[in-house]
């Protein structure tokens, strides 16, 4: 293989057999070396191929400013959470959380801490995500010898989660956002504590992160007049008036009209929600 182009000296690109740009890392894997020159391929320690040009350009880009150590950091991270996730990670991630975990160590060694003004949301909604970002904290503290703050896992999380829904990181916080005004919706109408460890509850907010994920990129579920949604709104009524206030909530905020199918399930995910309630009561009388 023959070097295409230096990113810094342990980070370079070369062509694969299938004509396309991949970049290659490793410790002075470019030390005095010019594009042409054959890879010492004894040095290589790892090879990144990103099936989006946009992703892989940012990402030479990228590894052009950065020491090899935080890329290597990331990765390390990225092996974890995609190990004890087990969901899909978008490759944006390995942009976005390097680029993140670069930049917060850049700003600690300055003194300059960030305070996660969605710790509290972050903590409650992505409690998966939330416990890698914690145990990121300690992979970084140590590789690096730095100890960063539980405001960093935080943050950590929302890149994760933004992996797993492909999403960029402003609608990442206006899902959060959505996620929080119905659960303070449904909480008040009811007059109720969240079990937030309860399956139930774990549906719920599943439902509304992809809620609303739809609602942001104006994808609706299909709207399907049925006998069934005729059949929830009368049997489940106090749920379906508690929609209704969403219904409200979200046409004079987002200026979006939820469709039957919409409110079908959100009836349905609610109406589960206060049963369990009233299920509790009972068993602590």
């Amino acid at each position: 293989m023959k070097i295409k182009k230096l990113l810094n000296n342990n980070a370079i690109t070369v062509m694969n057999e299938q004509n396309k740009e991949i970049v290659i890392m490793g410790k002075g894997i470019a030390f005095k070396k010019k594009s042409g020159d054959l890879v010492e391929e004894e040095k290589i320690e790892k090879i990144f191929s990103l099936d989006n040009q946009q992703l892989s350009d940012k990402l030479k880009a990228l590894l052009s400013e950065i020491p090899i150590e935080h890329m290597e950091l990331s990765e390390e991270i990225i092996n974890y959470a995609k190990l004890h996730l087990a969901k899909k990670l978008h490759d944006n991630i390995y942009v976005s959380l390097t680029d993140h975990i670069s930049f917060a160590l850049e700003r600690h060694a300055n003194g300059l801490p960030i305070k996660n003004a969605m710790l509290w949301e972050i903590k409650r909604f992505y409690k998966d995500e939330f416990d890698i970002g914690k145990a990121a904290l300690l992979i970084i503290e140590a590789k690096m010898g730095v100890t960063l703050p539980e405001d960093e896992a935080g943050y950590i999380a929302l890149h994760l989660v933004n992996a797993e829904l492909n999403e960029e990181m402003h609608n990442i916080v206006s899902i959060t956002k959505i996620m929080n005004d119905i659960l303070n919706i449904v909480k008040h109408h009811f007059r109720l504590e969240y079990d937030e460890e309860s399956l139930i509850y774990y549906r719920l907010i599943t439902h509304l992160k992809f809620f609303a994920q739809r609602l942001l990129n104006d994808s609706p579920a299909v709207n399907q007049e049925s006998a069934l949604f005729e059949m929830i709104k009368q049997q489940y009524a106090e749920a379906f008036t508690c929609v209704e206030k969403i219904r409200v909530y979200i046409h004079s905020i987002y200026n979006r009209f939820l469709t039957d199918e919409e409110m079908l399930y959100l009836t349905i995910h609610i109406e589960r929600i206060t049963k369990e309630k009233q299920k509790k009561e009972i068993g602590d009388t």
